[in-house]
């Protein structure tokens, strides 16, 4: 089968590349400038060098054994590495945390700065099988595709799904993300921190040391990251508002007075941490359409690959299935 695949976050591409495995073509379509979705990475250049900067999912666990298994697989190719500062069993992308979805991206087709506004669907003879059509933003539509594969934030997934099935839209709208404003800022010397992360000091959630991570470089780095309730009630503020804000903030929490950062940026994630509908991935075998996500499983690194890898094995076993299937947890 042709199978596009919209998004390039982990679980589109853990379900595009287990496709590929099976010899079917897959185009992936992702409306950002590299893969990863939420595991993405960010760098900008500093008089004392590139500095990057996870400033999206920060760690991963791994408990499933098929994950477990990957993830193994990953350290064995120098993907991934341990992080004990996060917890013992967190992990993390070596040398940044997009590596394993640069890895699984790489054996694919994917474009990139390709915004999917609209599918549609239509017989492509007369009598011929309906195939599926992708209108991409400034461009021209894409296909025939026999199946689609919606692997988006559920709130932009529940657009795309709404006028092709109600259930799943209806329960991707049920299943609504929480924001959150990141600031990221590379500075010239260390800065006088004991830890390297600090967890849970409002209005901060997350703040780290970047550049302490395994297989990171200088300069001094740090992700900090604000709390969803905090992020939610500053929603629509300038970044530059945000980046004043949050810089005081991690002054006061880690007890030091901040030098002039070399650089410094403030990003906001309108839909960074999903809910969880309690279903591994849904497919509705009459129309070969297929969603998976974190927001179906729960908002985790791992539960995005099981769901994308659960909706390939679907697809890849579709016959007899039911039209309209959610696969429990």
């Amino acid at each position: 089968m042709r199978i596009a695949v919209i998004g390039a976050g982990i679980a589109g591409l853990a379900c595009a590349d287990e496709l590929r495995r099976h010899d079917h073509p897959v185009t992936v379509f992702d409306k950002g400038r590299g893969p990863g979705g939420r595991m993405s990475t960010r760098r900008l250049d500093t008089p004392s060098g590139q500095a990057g900067f996870d400033h999206g999912a920060q760690y991963f666990t791994a408990r499933d054994p098929a994950f477990l298994a990957q993830v193994e697989q990953w350290e064995t190719l120098g993907l991934v590495a341990s992080w004990p500062a996060a917890g013992p069993d967190a992990w993390t992308g070596a040398p940044s945390m997009n590596a394993p979805a640069r890895h699984l991206a790489a054996s694919l087709d994917v474009r990139l700065g390709a915004r999917i506004e609209t599918m549609s669907r239509r017989r492509q003879e007369r009598g011929g099988a309906a195939a599926w059509h992708l209108q991409v933003e400034q461009q021209s539509a894409q296909g025939p595709f026999d199946a689609v594969v919606v692997a988006i934030p559920s709130e932009q997934a529940a657009t795309l799904l709404a006028a092709w099935d109600d259930d799943f839209a209806a329960l991707a709208r049920a299943t609504p993300s929480r924001p959150c404003w990141t600031v990221v800022a590379a500075f010239a010397e260390r800065l006088p921190v004991a830890t390297d992360l600090l967890q849970h000091l409002r209005p901060i959630q997350w703040a780290a040391r970047n550049s302490a991570k395994p297989g990171r470089s200088p300069p001094e780095s740090w992700v900090i990251q604000a709390d969803p309730d905090w992020s939610d009630a500053h929603l629509e503020e300038a970044p530059e508002t945000i980046l004043a804000d949050l810089l005081a903030a991690f002054s006061t929490v880690a007890g030091i007075r901040l030098p002039p950062p070399l650089v410094a940026r403030a990003h906001r994630w309108r839909y960074a941490r999903s809910g969880s509908a309690g279903v591994a991935m849904l497919w509705n075998d009459a129309l070969r359409l297929g969603v998976c996500g974190d927001w179906l499983l729960g908002a985790r690194v791992e539960c995005a690959w099981l769901s994308g890898t659960r909706l390939a094995a679907a697809i890849l076993d579709g016959a007899g299935r039911p039209t309209n299937m959610a696969e429990p947890t």
